[in-house]
């Protein structure tokens, strides 16, 4: 396990080059990156195909209520689509949209720009369409398919900012549900599974520093959202066993959905964790990428938001099915 220290200096470097415009190999190195993608093909011939190539339509307006929709755009990659499911009510967006009415007591008017096997690199069209509707808020799934397309870690985390910027730009709150570890994943046999874990979380940290930095927030999806998925591998994964299942999707909704809420005004941030929340951004994003479900966003500290190791950030655990009352 890579130790905090380690994870946020790997996170810094990664994050800076990409602010410089330069690509670099991954954090691990040609070597161990050249045996990431060598098992990861042998890798796919045992993972079974999902149904279809991209999840259920399911772009419509969600929530029995008066008054004029919010608007959610969903972007990313095929964990944002809801792949592998075909009723489009057990599909991330549906499923966030759902619980955002009922939170905002509005019509929610959910669009769905992403896009199986998208990389991060792709995000610019994706943003394209998001911006046509004039989101109130934008959720991106996005990571995975970074490492299975060999795109160098901070090519990946410039074009993530690159779609952040964008669409603060135009008005809308940002959540980025950061990249899933892939060590998670049975079809993949060690080391290629601790090499795939090691390299899942670096890039996670990176995708949290300039995400907040461009003014969004993250949500850690590590584990994909939890023990759950390394204890109950066939409840939490779907047939291919590389995408998550409907309760997957189910769980990784959730987890997000108190962000977006948040975001947006509509929900209290929770009191901070006294001596952990508060936390230099490379030190938070490195200890969010180990943690699932950790929230991380910009603050302040006696009015600054930068202190002598960097820009502060807040640090949030919130709970799966926790109301607003309780935070």
């Amino acid at each position: 396990m890579v130790g905090a220290g380690g994870m946020a200096r790997a996170a810094r470097k990664i994050a800076t080059a990409a602010a410089l415009g330069g690509g670099g190999l991954t954090a691990l190195g040609a070597t161990a990156y050249g045996l990431l993608i060598a098992e990861g093909l042998l890798a796919r011939r045992v993972i079974g195909q999902p149904h279809g190539l991209d999840g259920p339509p399911s772009d419509g307006t969600y929530g029995d209520f008066p008054g004029e929709p919010l608007k959610l755009a969903m972007l990313g990659d095929s964990t944002a689509v809801g792949l592998g499911m075909t009723d489009p009510a057990h599909t991330p967006g549906v499923l966030i949209a759902h619980g955002l009415a009922a939170i905002a007591e509005r019509p929610v008017e959910l669009l769905v720009a992403a896009k199986s096997g998208t990389p991060s690199a792709e995000l610019g069209e994706q943003v394209d369409a998001a911006l046509n509707m004039r989101p109130d808020v934008a959720v991106i799934f996005v990571g995975a398919n970074d490492i299975i397309t060999q795109t160098p870690p901070a090519t990946a985390v410039r074009h993530l900012t690159k779609a952040v910027r964008r669409l603060r730009d135009a008005g809308a709150e940002v959540v980025v549900g950061t990249c899933p570890d892939l060590g998670t994943v049975r079809p993949l046999s060690q080391p290629l599974r601790w090499v795939a874990r090691r390299w899942s979380r670096q890039l996670a940290a990176a995708q949290t520093v300039a995400v907040v930095d461009a003014g969004g927030r993250t949500v850690a999806f590590a584990d994909l959202l939890g023990p759950e998925f390394e204890t109950n591998p066939a409840e939490m994964f779907g047939p291919d066993r590389f995408h998550p299942s409907a309760r997957g999707y189910a769980q990784a909704a959730y987890a997000v959905l108190p962000s977006v809420c948040a975001a947006l005004g509509l929900w209290p941030e929770p009191r901070l964790a006294r001596g952990e929340a508060l936390q230099p951004i490379y030190l938070a994003a490195a200890t969010a990428a180990e943690e699932p479900g950790t929230e991380v966003t910009a603050t302040r500290v006696d009015g600054r938001a930068t202190g002598l190791h960097g820009k502060w950030a807040a640090l949030f655990r919130r709970r799966l099915g926790e109301q607003p009352s309780d935070a």
